[in-house]
């Protein structure tokens, strides 16, 4: 494996797990990165990179930032974009991973992609949830604004250093493992 493909199996799960945050704005990145030339998509791909993806994915990025402000919309938009989210992790890793078999390509993408991004959408859902019934939704503003921030950061890193990227996904799965670990039922014996 050239590390040319391990880059782009890096990229792709980092912005993998930005969906998880936000669907469309790690999408918008790795439009602008294509559109610039950043980033060469494959060859089916090569659309995100169009002024009109550039354009539509800025439009949906906006509208889905400004969505999760507003409380009530933000626990609908968690349960309508569930699904996206594993569509839109396997496209980012699939568009992105060079250098593979089809079929390994999309395993990985279907496995690290949707799996990342719904990983992370969950619990970024379930914080949600738990932040409007315990502060009836007065938190949540702060709770976007930390996944938005959260969701640029890794989308940019994910393009501009993806092994660092990988690492700092290593690190958000691994905090949302610990969170879950400490808020399951516990078993008595």
């Amino acid at each position: 494996m050239s590390g040319d493909t391990i880059l782009s199996i890096f990229l792709g799960i980092g912005l993998a797990a930005s969906v998880g945050f936000r669907v469309f704005l790690p999408l918008l990145v790795l439009s602008l990165a294509a559109y610039t030339g950043r980033w060469e998509l494959n060859e089916h791909w090569e659309w995100i990179g169009s002024l009109t993806a550039l354009i539509t994915f800025g439009v949906a990025s906006l509208v889905e930032l400004l969505a999760y402000f507003i409380p009530w919309l933000d626990n609908l938009l968690d349960t309508i974009s569930v699904p996206l989210t594993a569509l839109a992790g396997t496209a980012v890793v699939a568009s992105t991973v060079a250098g593979l078999d089809p079929v390994v390509s999309w395993s990985l993408a279907i496995i690290a992609g949707g799996g990342t991004a719904t990983a992370i959408k969950g619990a970024a859902a379930g914080s949600r949830l738990a932040s409007t019934a315990t502060t009836g939704g007065l938190a949540n503003p702060a709770l976007a604004a930390v996944e938005t921030s959260v969701a640029t950061t890794l989308s940019i890193v994910s393009v501009l250093a993806p092994v660092l990227a990988a690492f700092l996904v290593t690190l958000v799965l691994a905090l949302i493992f610990r969170i879950y670990r400490k808020l399951r039922p516990r078993r008595r014996s």
